[in-house]
């Protein structure tokens, strides 16, 4: 406890052989963000400047990679300065804000993904109704309610979180996740209904929404002709990808904190990073190479004369 500021630290004592190993780390890790960052902006730029790219599919896959900066950006800055540093701490307010950042981003994946899906099923199960559905305040709302319910669900957390009363100011991670909880004295009820209720709202129901509106999607394109057919699959495929690396992921992130104790802390820093590392790389990948007009401008973006 810092007695003059009044600020409590925690130790983020995730890292292995850190003194040994700083500046393959740092490399590491400096060259994954700045793919990421260039990646995602990339595709958002040109979703931003095209025209034809100005439809709701396209808008939802731009806030989708945007979610992926604000992502990286929350976790990787403070990862690099710790490489660097003799002692790996945090306060435990940015600790919080840290979470917080965290949870929002990754639980809005999930809701914007349901958005895509609810999009792709007007279009081609609906076509005729697709412009009358999809307009400029249907997406827009669909964005803030994407954004806003997971800031409200997580900021609940935050606040009982740091309410809380800590034993421990060791931190098993090298980032500010779920683990926090194992921080506190005692188990928060309130915490632990609360988080049952945001996992259903944020991930569950989404999830099942998606599933039920793809197989909607797979009955009617299946009764189709197979333009229809190939139409689905180019626009699908891509979300249903995308959706399984979120999914996974966060069933990840959960049983990192159930099970930390019976992995070694070499595995438990492997386990980490799976959490960070490919899933923001993941998303330009897929959208960039799998939707056709995407790919076309990245094409005319980076060999103007040769690759048209």
């Amino acid at each position: 406890m810092d007695d003059e500021a009044n600020v409590t630290y925690i130790t983020l004592d995730g890292h292995v052989e850190i003194n040994k190993y700083r500046y393959v780390y740092f490399f590491i890790m400096f060259i994954v963000y700045t793919l990421i960052i260039c990646s995602n902006s990339i595709i958002v730029y040109l979703i931003w400047v095209h025209q034809n790219l100005h439809e709701p599919m396209y808008i939802f896959i731009a806030a989708l990679l945007l979610n992926s900066v604000v992502y990286s950006t929350n976790i990787y800055p403070k990862l690099l300065i710790d490489f660097l540093s003799e002692k790996q701490v945090i306060s435990y307010s940015a600790c919080l804000f840290q979470f917080y950042i965290f949870y929002t981003f990754a639980s809005s994946e999930f809701l914007l993904l349901s958005a895509m899906a609810f999009d792709r099923y007007v279009s081609i199960c609906k076509p005729l109704q697709y412009h009358n559905v999809m307009t400029k305040t249907t997406v827009s709302v669909s964005l803030l309610f994407a954004w806003l319910v997971p800031a409200c669900h997580i900021a609940v957390q935050t606040i009982l979180s740091s309410k809380a009363k800590l034993c421990d100011l060791t931190l098993k991670g090298i980032f500010c996740n779920n683990s926090i909880y194992k921080l506190q004295c005692e188990t928060s009820r309130v915490i632990t209904i609360h988080g049952v209720v945001s996992s259903v709202d944020l991930a569950i129901l989404p999830m099942l929404f998606i599933i039920f509106t793809y197989i909607k999607i797979f009955i009617v394109t299946y009764r189709s002709c197979r333009e229809v057919r190939k139409k689905a699959a180019e626009t699908c495929l891509p979300h249903l990808l995308v959706l399984i690396s979120v999914a996974i992921l966060s069933a990840y992130d959960i049983s990192i904190a159930r099970v930390e104790s019976n992995f070694t802390k070499t595995a438990h820093l492997i386990m980490m990073l799976q959490t960070i590392l490919y899933h923001s790389l993941f998303n330009p990948l897929i959208y960039g190479l799998k939707m056709k007009e995407i790919s076309k401008h990245l094409k005319r973006l980076f060999c103007p004369a040769k690759c048209i």
